[in-house]
């Protein structure tokens, strides 16, 4: 079966405009670009596009390349103060002459809608979450529309950067499975695998992930997005051939990403409403 992201994401978006109509203020996001990066533009307008879909108030701020560590602070700080808006997002990755975890750390726990505050990861290590970085929470949103049960599952994480891997292994052990956590460097990477009731990867390597290391029955979450010499987009794992063991897989492009985009939504509702509460 085919777990897929774009329809999960389609309903998630749908609830969440549902929630905003009847609101007296809508929610407000604002995302700070840094530079001119393509890639990062497109990501920006996606999220600006989805801003307008679900009802929310979007801002979205350009700033140049060459911008001082001072004034790009100086501008969370005016952010965290605004009234309108409930959510900040710094698009990364930044120029290298910016220090991404100190502009992370700016960022008002309240309004970190990326989930990557200090305070927010530690609350997901105490199985206390409250704003969850968004890839790994929209990945247990798709895990659970399997209907499959993960406590004591065998769940096999490859991949440990602070924006997926890690946070992605602490969710799947907040929700009681057993957690093994694997990089592109493990030594018999194929047998721990082969183990795996629910496998999560998340490194960046075409199809690293052979088809014939699945466990028959398993899960498989791609994370990875690589575009090939010939324009086409993969996956790291081997879809052709990991789907015909796999039970539920997700595909490459239309799996993953468009659930982080919803998520991001949905984590900026949540503060929205931690806000008004207050």
């Amino acid at each position: 079966m085919i777990i897929d992201g774009k329809q999960i994401a389609k309903q998630l978006r749908i609830s969440i405009a549902d929630q905003v109509a009847m609101l007296d203020r809508k929610p407000g996001l604002a995302v700070i670009l840094v530079g001119d990066d393509p890639a990062s533009a497109v990501y920006v307008r996606n999220k600006d596009n989805a801003c307008k879909e679900v009802g929310f108030y979007s801002e979205k701020i350009n700033k140049p390349e060459d911008i001082t560590q001072a004034e790009l602070l100086a501008e969370i700080e005016r952010l965290n103060k605004d009234d309108k808006i409930d959510g900040i997002l710094v698009q990364l990755p930044l120029p290298s002459h910016i220090d991404a975890n100190q502009v992370v750390e700016t960022i008002n726990p309240n309004k970190d809608v990326d989930g990557f505050h200090s305070e927010n990861i530690g609350k997901l290590m105490q199985n206390k979450p409250y704003l969850r970085p968004c890839t790994p929470k929209g990945v247990m949103t798709m895990l659970a529309t399997t209907g499959v049960d993960l406590v004591g599952k065998n769940c096999v994480v490859v991949g440990a950067s602070n924006i997926v891997g890690r946070p992605m292994a602490m969710e799947l052990l907040n929700a009681r499975a057993t957690v093994t956590i694997c990089n592109s460097k493990t030594t018999d990477l194929s047998a721990k695998i082969r183990q795996a009731d629910v496998l999560v990867v998340a490194v960046g390597i075409p199809k690293l992930i052979q088809g014939d290391w699945i466990k028959a029955g398993a899960i498989i979450i791609d994370v990875g997005i690589n575009r090939l010499d010939d324009g086409s987009l993969v996956g790291d794992v081997d879809f052709a051939l990991a789907k015909d063991k796999a039970a539920w897989i997700t595909p490459v492009p239309g799996g993953v990403g468009p659930m982080t985009i919803a998520t991001l939504l949905e984590n900026t509702l949540t503060a929205y409403n931690t806000i008004e509460e207050k």
